[in-house]
């Protein structure tokens, strides 16, 4: 069918892209600024019907279809110059996804036909030649679905206040495939997000907030299937406005978006948030060698993504292609998916998947003021949600953490790191005769980070404070495992980081020897305490509460099975571990004084929470213990004893390898400490301590212990 005859460009104002409901009928635009003429493809029972958008001004072709009603099966054919050297890649012959498309039906079948350029049987490339053989037999539809048929009944959002919150990062698939009160027909499903056995256990553990790994609609990279393997994780976008139909019980369209509504209505109806990690710095495309033409590049490859002066991309994602918000219409398409989201799902927030690839301006440098991160800011809408950058991308000088604009937080790499090093790999480091990295570096991420968020009159809020997340090891693993065991990724064990500070207690792997379970079990709890007990939002990752294992694979993004999979047959430890997790997230809870909006300081004013340190005999540190690098032991104070709600607790933290006595500071005010939680377990460190006393506490051991304040005596200390 050869191209239809170009329309003449109007001086009308186009409208909004995507489908819209007009008097005239449903009207469909899209961007495809340099096409000579785009075609809306209506799947029948007998093949294709095409129509030619008539209108066109900007960039952006419109007309109204009649056929587009809830149901339709529908793409687009863009006709266009074939110029790689320029940018230019459009070819007729692929059916293209809608980038506003609500819904997607059907799967990317890896044939040769999906590529816009000449690809053969056995993976031969020639990304300069266009190939002319039609796609629509190897990939999904765009479907019209209608968002106003749910009833969300009485759905308030939960608006929980970021001193607050509590993370809690999953896959919908990994969370509830092998949940014994979820009923089997709907496990791995967005229905089971919201069954009462899964709520219970979210609301019961404290989570406030569920993070989940990426819902938006994604495919499998070509190079994974061709292995066995499918994309687990989600991070290979295909479109920005519709859910993952593979997540969903209901099997139509219609029924896949009402599920995901339905979902986030049951926990919002528990008190939960929820928060999409999103992906919008990259889409399944890949790069122009290799990759497919199923959305953007056929619509409009120049436009869409950040190419060189050749017409290559510029890859800062390491995934390929990097989407260019530089351009006002993608900006405006991102900023559309967000209220999507928001609008329509009731969603509450935001992770936004290699942030910085977002916001870098014409030289490629990562611009905090870029255009993107004050639209978000002046948002209406999007501006009142919670929005969490991942502060770094692959692209140079990709790290940013700490420097993105106050309406964001950011994940905390730092304290990762930090925590990880002082209680495992430190810990490694001086049972073989070294000295590890001191308490200075512990002390600054457990205080909030100021360092990194004290700026622009941000506080510690804006830390989301984690040790581990779905990219890496589990919290067990950390202390199981000092290599990565990636093999049955199928890359010969090359994917995945090798920095991951962690310690393996002696023995790499399972083992039976008491003692070494023991010693990993008490890690795992001081990493917990750590986390849950510092000023920040604490993230935790899905099943870390029971002792989740991946069995060392620090990259499990291709494996969905049991490997990933939360098991919720517990033994005893694990058990116990919860029971652990719990008791910590109750006593952050109570204790308002680790969850203040500012910074706490030594010279606090009244009314604000001071914090200070101190050295195993009781004494203030000094700069020469803040500088020993063999320094292992450390007491934290926050307390609030200069006014009239005097509260005060005390963390001791102990890396050390041996046995030890730590006293306690002589504090005004206090007349005692009850210990609230000790690493080494039920039925140790049992207190009361009196003010000025000693505790005694084992090798690499987190005490916490909460002052009792004495009737009249005098504020301060």
């Amino acid at each position: 069918m050869g191209a239809p005859v170009r329309p003449r460009s109007s001086t009308e104002r186009p409208p909004r892209l995507g489908l819209t409901r007009t008097d005239a009928g449903p009207e469909i635009a899209v961007l495809a600024r340099h096409a000579s003429a785009v075609e809306v493809c209506l799947s029948t029972a007998s093949g294709e019907r095409r129509i030619p958008l008539r209108r066109n001004a900007h960039g952006i072709w419109w007309d109204v279809v009649p056929e587009l009603t809830p149901g339709t099966r529908y793409g687009f054919r863009v006709h266009g110059p074939w110029a790689p050297d320029e940018g230019h890649r459009h070819n007729p012959a692929k059916l293209l996804l809608d980038p506003y498309a609500h819904a997607v039906d059907g799967e990317v079948a890896w044939a040769p036909e999906v590529y816009g350029h000449v690809v053969g049987e056995d993976g031969w490339t020639d990304p300069e030649t266009p190939d002319d053989r039609d796609s629509a037999a190897h990939v999904p539809r765009s479907v019209v679905v209608d968002q106003n048929v749910f009833d969300w009944g009485q759905d308030t959002r939960p608006d929980v206040p970021w001193t607050e919150m509590v993370l809690y990062e999953a896959h919908v698939r990994g969370l509830t495939m092998r949940h014994p009160g979820i009923p089997e027909k709907i496990r791995g499903t967005y229905a089971a997000l919201g069954h009462p056995a899964l709520v219970e256990h979210l609301t019961s553990l404290g989570v406030t907030s569920l993070e989940l790994l990426p819902i938006q609609a994604f495919t499998s990279e070509p190079a994974l299937v061709r292995r066995g393997l499918a994309n687990y994780w989600g991070y290979n976008s295909l479109g920005f406005f519709a859910p993952h139909a593979g997540y969903a019980a209901a099997t139509d369209p219609q029924g896949v978006v009402d599920e995901v509504k339905g979902a986030v209505r049951a926990l919002h109806a528990a008190g939960i948030e929820v928060i999409l990690d999103v992906v919008y710095n990259h889409t399944a495309e890949q790069s122009v060698w290799d990759g497919p033409t199923l959305s953007f590049r056929g619509l409009d490859n120049r436009t869409y993504y950040r190419l060189d002066d050749r017409g290559r991309d510029i890859d800062v994602t390491g995934c390929g292609n990097t989407l260019d918000l530089r351009d006002p219409q993608v900006a405006r398409m991102v900023l559309d998916s967000l209220r999507h989201w928001v609008e329509d799902f009731h969603v509450d927030g935001f992770r936004f998947d290699l942030a910085p690839a977002l916001a870098r301006g014409r030289d490629d440098a990562y611009d905090r003021e870029h255009a993107f991160h004050v639209a978000l800011e002046a948002d209406p809408v999007l501006s009142r949600v919670k929005l969490i950058a991942e502060p770094w991308d692959v692209g140079v000088h990709g790290w940013r953490t700490g420097q993105f604009p106050a309406v964001f937080a950011e994940w905390n790499d730092r304290f990762r790191d930090t925590a990880r090093s002082f209680w495992l790999a430190d810990v490694g480091r001086r049972l073989h005769g070294h000295h590890g990295h001191g308490v200075r570096e512990l002390a600054t991420r457990i205080a909030g980070s100021a360092d990194l968020f004290a700026r622009d009159g941000r506080g510690p809020i804006a830390s989301v404070n984690l040790v581990t997340a779905h990219d890496g090891y589990t919290l067990a693993d950390l202390t199981a495992y000092e290599h990565k065991h990636n093999h049955a990724n199928g890359e010969d064990n090359r994917d995945g980081h090798g920095d991951n500070r962690s310690w393996n207690h002696g023995v790499e792997g399972p083992t039976d020897d008491p003692e070494v379970q023991r010693h990993r079990r008490r890690s795992i709890r001081n990493l917990l305490g750590t986390l849950l007990l510092s000023p920040g939002v604490p993230m935790l990752v899905a099943g870390d509460e029971l002792g989740r294992t991946q069995q060392g694979n620090n990259n499990a993004y291709c494996q969905d099975n049991e490997l990933t999979w939360v098991d919720w047959d517990l033994e005893e430890w694990q058990t116990a571990l919860l029971t652990d997790t719990t008791a910590l997230l109750r006593l952050r809870r109570e204790l308002a004084l680790l969850r203040g909006p500012e910074f706490a300081r030594y010279d606090a004013a009244p009314g604000r929470t001071r914090l200070r340190w101190f050295d195993e005999r009781g004494e203030v540190m000094g700069e020469d213990r803040w500088n020993d690098p063999h320094r292992c032991t450390l007491t934290v104070v926050h307390d609030t004893l200069h006014h009239h709600e005097p509260v005060a607790v005390a963390l001791l933290l102990h890396a050390g390898t041996e046995r030890t006595t730590i006293a306690l500071p002589d504090l005004g005010g206090v007349t005692g400490w009850d210990v609230r939680f000790s690493s080494e377990g039920a039925g140790h460190g049992a207190g009361p301590v009196p003010s000025g006393g000693v505790v005694e506490v084992d090798a690499t051991t987190l005490t916490v212990l909460v002052a009792r304040v004495g009737p009249g005596r005098p504020a301060g200390g």
